[in-house]
């Protein structure tokens, strides 16, 4: 039976990759003053940074449904699919939760927790996706991708904390702190959860050359298959400059992949955010 690959809009890959993969996605929502919006449907980043200047304030985010997954899981069974679908940790939302109800009444659908967010998921979508083009059945694809969630290594760096305090996951005085040193703090997702990393120091552009430094330098445990540069609203010259140091470090990068981060990871993180997110063996 032919099977149909779905993700989350979490996962972040570019319209060209969704395309070029055959894959489907079920958005998240934002909510904007009570204002409910589709994310990458109707609401973009840019529409994220523009309410914050002027309301000084983050909109929400809030799962798909349990209705959302049926009426997509519906579709791709009637049109003779099995279905593997991948969602943003479930530490991090209930669409995993959501998306298992959905899948246990419609049959055939096997949901997995990517145990991570944007292109962290992205990765395990992919190699789902690649399973899928080679003949691999939904079984084997739910359970190689699940194992393969430990493998994912997922960081960014975030220029300023000013988004975490206002959505609640700084103090105050902690934000206060940070901005007065000038630090860029670096979150990992280890076990499907955030947690905070190494804080550098200094001007955005060359902290984050520091840390793809610190990420790739010195390693032999790394799949070389892929990478993704993904940003919030980075400059070009910076991404540019990540793609030079990535490989002149690791040159055996077979794929190096760029891709602006959706709405989620915009409204916690704010903008010069970047991460390289890659494979280990």
């Amino acid at each position: 039976m032919k099977v149909k690959i779905i993700s989350d809009s979490t996962c972040d890959l570019s319209k060209e990759l969704l395309e070029k993969y055959e894959i489907s996605i079920v958005p998240l929502y934002v909510v904007l003053d009570g204002v409910t919006k589709q994310d990458g449907v109707d609401i973009i980043p840019d529409d994220i940074y523009e309410y914050v200047d002027k309301n000084n304030k983050l909109p929400t985010t809030s799962a798909a449904s349990i209705g959302d997954y049926q009426e997509v899981f519906k579709y791709w069974r009637a049109k003779g699919f099995q279905i593997v679908h991948f969602n943003i940790s479930s530490e991090f939302s209930s669409s995993y939760h959501n998306a298992c109800i959905a899948a246990k009444e419609i049959g055939e659908v096997y949901v997995v927790d990517s145990k991570n967010l944007s292109t962290g998921q992205g990765l395990v979508v992919l190699h789902g996706a690649e399973m899928a083009q080679r003949g691999k059945t939904a079984e084997e694809i739910f359970e190689e991708c699940s194992a393969l969630t430990s493998k994912i290594e997922a960081s960014f760096v975030v220029d300023s904390i000013d988004y975490l305090h206002k959505g609640g996951r700084c103090s105050a005085v902690a934000a206060l702190g940070a901005n007065l040193l000038k630090l860029k703090p670096c979150i990992e997702v280890k076990d499907g959860k955030m947690n905070s990393g190494k804080k550098y120091r200094g001007v955005i552009s060359r902290v984050i050359l520091s840390y793809v430094e610190d990420r790739l330098k010195g390693r032999d445990d790394i799949d070389m298959s892929r990478i993704f540069i993904t940003h919030t609203k980075c400059s070009n010259d910076t991404i540019e400059a990540v793609r030079k140091k990535i490989l002149e470090i690791s040159p055996e990068f077979k794929e190096i992949l760029e891709t602006t981060a959706g709405c989620t990871i915009t409204t916690h993180c704010g903008p010069n955010t970047l991460g390289i997110l890659f494979v280990r063996k």
